[in-house]
C-alpha cells in the first residue's frame, strides 16, 4: 500500500527499509526536524514545507553559523527537499492537499485552531486521504486543558520534573544542558510513525499519532516517577547520584573525574578488590545494594579518597580489567575525537560545506544499510519547482504562482 516515490535522486544515494515512502515534514525547530531527518535516514523522501522568506526558525538559531548556515539546523535537517509555501493564500494550501494527496506521512507542529482553520486537522486530511499516517507533536499533546499552550524543550523538562531532579546536591534545578526533549521526542515520533507504516502497509489504513514533548520526558522520567509513587521520598538534585543504586556516580581521580557505575553485588565485589579497598568487599552489611545505600555516604566518602589518590587513566585501566562499567566525564572536544565514536562513524561531515559543519548520525545501525544516507540540508525553497512539476504543475503555473508569492523558490533560482 505504500506508495513509491519515483523521483530521481542521487544514483549512489544509499537506500534504507523506508524507501519509497514520502513524508511532508512541516514541523520547524527541533523535535519535528529530528523526527523528519530519522526517516529520512531510514530511506524516505521527506518534503520540508517551510513558510517564504525565512523557513524553518532553527535556520536562524545562531551563533554559530559556518558560511551564513545555522549549525544547529544543519543537524537536524539533512536528507531533506525544501518547498515554499504561502499558507495564507487559497492556492498555496491547495498546493500543499496536493502534495499530502501523494504522501504516506504527514509531520507537523503547528496550533490545533490554525490546522483547523486552514484545513488541515487531522480529521479533515484523513477523511480525504485514509491511508495518511497523521503525526500530530506539540509541547503538551492534544488534549487535556493546556494543549493549546505553546512547548520547548526547557518549559517540558521543568514541568515534567527532570529538572528537579538534575543538578548538584544541595542546589538549584537545572536543566540538562542539551536539546534533550527535542530529540527525545522525535525519536519517539519516528517509533510510532513506523508502527503505523506496518499498518498502512497492511490493512492500507493510515493513523493519527499525537506526540509531545511533556509526554516524552514523562517517559524519561519513568523510574522516578515510579519509585516516588512506591514510596520513596521527594526526589531533589543529587549530584549525578542514582536513586537507587548505591554507586552510581562521578568521582574526583588525582587529574580528573570519572564515572563510576556499580550494577550488581558481584561487581561490587570486584570494584573493592580492584581500587585496594577489600574490607569494603568483604564486609557483610555492605553485601547488597540496599545495604550499601543505606550507608552511601560512608562508604562513598572512603572511595572518594581512594580514588584521589591516582590518575584517570590508571583506574580505569585497573577497573576495565575487572569489567566495572567506568568512563571519563569528557569535553566535546575529547568526545569529537573519542576512538570508539570515530570507529562508528557517528559524527558525519556535511557534503559540501565547511569542515565544522557536522551532524550526528542517527542512533542506529541496519545490516542492510552499509552506508548511512548523508545529503546536505536543503536551501530554502530548493525543490519547490520539481516538487510542483511532480504534483502536475506546469512551468508556466510555476511561475504564476512564485510572481503572486503563493510559493518560494530558491533564490539563486529567482536571482537566474
Amino acid at each position: 500500500m505504500i506508495s513509491l516515490d519515483t523521483s530521481s535522486g542521487p544514483v549512489d544515494e544509499p537506500s534504507g527499509p523506508l524507501d519509497g515512502v514520502r513524508v511532508v515534514d512541516m514541523t520547524t525547530s527541533y523535535a519535528g526536524p529530528t523526527a523528519a531527518m530519522y526517516l529520512a535516514d531510514l530511506g524516505a523522501t521527506v518534503i520540508k514545507v517551510e513558510r517564504p522568506g525565512s523557513g524553518d526558525d532553527a535556520r536562524s538559531w545562531g551563533p554559530p553559523f559556518v558560511d551564513g548556515v545555522s549549525a544547529w539546523f544543519a543537524s537536524a535537517n539533512r536528507n531533506k527537499r525544501s518547498v515554499v509555501l504561502n499558507l495564507s493564500a487559497p492556492e498555496g494550501r491547495e498546493v500543499l492537499l496536493r502534495l499530502l494527496d501523494t504522501a504516506d506521512v504527514f509531520l507537523q507542529n503547528m496550533n490545533p485552531a490554525k490546522l483547523s482553520r486552514i484545513g488541515i486537522d487531522g480529521e479533515t486530511l484523513r477523511r480525504r486521504n485514509p491511508r495518511l499516517v497523521y503525526c500530530a507533536m506539540s509541547g503538551f499533546g492534544l488534549t487535556g486543558p493546556d494543549s493549546d499552550l505553546p512547548g520547548y524543550d526547557l518549559v517540558a523538562q521543568a514541568r515534567s520534573g527532570l529538572m528537579s531532579v538534575t543538578g548538584e546536591k544541595g542546589g538549584a534545578p537545572q536543566r540538562v544542558s542539551t536539546a534533550l526533549s527535542d530529540v527525545a521526542t522525535g525519536m519517539a515520533a519516528a517509533i510510532a510513525v513506523n508502527a503505523a507504516l506496518v499498518r498502512q502497509c497492511r490493512t492500507g489504513q493510515g493513523d493519527a499519532i499525537d506526540v509531545s514533548l511533556l509526554d516524552t520526558d514523562l517517559a524519561l522520567m519513568a523510574p522516578r516517577v515510579a519509585a516516588f509513587l512506591a514510596g520513596e521520598p521527594e526526589p531533589a538534585p543529587s549530584g549525578g547520584t542514582d536513586s537507587v543504586l548505591a554507586m552510581y556516580q562521578p568521582f574526583e581521580a588525582a587529574d580528573r573525574t570519572i564515572v563510576i557505575a556499580i550494577g550488581n553485588d558481584s561487581m561490587w565485589q570486584r570494584f573493592c578488590g580492584a581500587i585496594e579497598l577489600p574490607e569494603l568487599g568483604a564486609d557483610p552489611g555492605l553485601s547488597d545494594n540496599a545495604s550499601r545505600r543505606a550507608d552511601r555516604s560512608r562508604i562513598t566518602e572512603l572511595v572518594a579518597r581512594r580514588l584521589a589518590t591516582r590518575p584517570a587513566a590508571e583506574w580505569l585501566r585497573l577497573l576495565a580489567d575487572v569489567e566495572v562499567p567506568a568512563a571519563l566525564v569528557q569535553t566535546l572536544s575529547e568526545v569529537t575525537k573519542d576512538p570508539q565514536v570515530v570507529a562508528r562513524g557517528a559524527i558525519l561531515p556535511v557534503p559540501g560545506g565547511h569542515d565544522d559543519l557536522v551532524s550526528v548520525r542517527s542512533p542506529f545501525r541496519l545490516a542492510s544499510q552499509e552506508k548511512p544516507r548523508n545529503e546536505r540540508f536543503p536551501a530554502l525553497g530548493a525543490d519547490t519547482r520539481t516538487t510542483l512539476l511532480d504534483l502536475g504543475y506546469t512551468q508556466e503555473q510555476i511561475d504564476e504562482l512564485a510572481a503572486a508569492r503563493v510559493i518560494g523558490l530558491e533564490t539563486a533560482e529567482v536571482a537566474s
